[in-house]
């Protein structure tokens, strides 16, 4: 869609303005990382950052999350519960992006799931193109360097100014109420293109030394390989890989009683196919019960 461009100083008038109108999340700096959090004001708000602790997942499939309320007596009663208050996440790089994508598919497919779906229709996604790569960056690898789609607007910084590229009519409504901007010439869409140029780069120079596409064969003939045990052993079995991972969804559901014995809740919390307990059923059987088994199937 459309590209514009907008001063840097006027970037800071546009975060200003949001924060007025609606909750702000964007990547702040703690002790030294990187992470997303709420935003108070707009020199908090982190630009330049390489890569998050966690990824922005969280706000459209939280970490624990109630579904409904039900009552058991004296007639059996359940209602839904959504919460889903309009949200801005500033600052999204284009992996995480390509993320959120994939989560919408999987979200809406089948049977759709009616409270992750009203967390994105109240969201806006504001991205930016990274400018430092982290040592162990394998974007270039995933095609995730850069995006033209999944955003309702992106950000990229061209030293003096940002272009801005609308990707909804929600970023172009957005972008017309609570900020000014103009359109990019040649010479400013030209350093945007460089700029991606020079990160694709980059991150190809970190990432993977073979073809991506030669895994799945590479996998194929290697389930039996020592290098799973090897591995394994020094896994703790913690399930941290599954929550920092941006497309890992998987999750328990859970019944919780209030003392009264009527009434209660069920929520949904995050899972992972490296916890014990991840794979066992109701009679006690558990499919991968040994670490070897769980993290070999994370990879897989």
């Amino acid at each position: 869609m459309d590209l514009r461009v907008m001063e840097k100083e006027e970037q800071t008038h546009f975060v200003q303005n949001l924060l007025e109108h609606y909750q702000v999340e964007g990547v702040v700096k703690q002790n030294g990382a990187y992470l997303y959090s709420s935003i108070a004001s707009p020199d908090q708000l982190c630009m330049d950052f390489d890569c998050t602790r966690y990824p922005p997942k969280k706000y459209f499939l939280p970490p624990r999350e109630t579904l409904f309320r039900f009552s058991t007596g004296p007639e059996l009663e359940a209602s839904p519960v959504f919460e889903s208050p309009p949200l801005v996440v500033f600052g999204i790089h284009p992996y995480d992006l390509k993320a959120i994508a994939l989560l919408d598919k999987i979200f809406s497919s089948g049977t759709a799931d009616p409270h992750y779906l009203k967390r994105r229709e109240a969201s806006f996604l504001i991205g930016v193109d990274p400018k430092r790569i982290p040592p162990h960056s394998f974007w270039a690898a995933m095609g995730a360097t850069s995006v033209n789609n999944g955003f309702d607007l992106m950000f990229t910084d061209i030293e003096d100014a940002y272009t801005v590229e609308i990707g909804s009519a929600k970023g172009e409504e957005l972008l017309s109420t609570y900020a000014k901007s103009r359109p990019a010439n040649e010479k400013e869409k030209s350093r945007r293109i460089n700029h991606r140029k020079t990160i694709h780069n980059l991150s190809l120079v970190r990432g993977l030394d073979f073809p991506s596409y030669e895994i799945p064969k590479l996998l194929e003939h290697s389930k039996e390989s020592p290098i799973w045990r090897e591995n394994a052993n020094k896994c703790l079995s913690c399930g941290t890989c599954n929550l920092v991972c941006p497309t890992c969804y998987c999750f328990d559901v859970q019944d919780e009683m209030d003392l009264d014995l009527t009434h209660g809740l069920r929520y949904r919390q995050w899972d992972g196919c490296l916890l014990k307990d991840f794979a066992k059923v109701g009679t006690g059987e558990n499919f991968r019960e040994s670490r070897t088994a769980r993290y070999r199937h994370r990879f897989y």
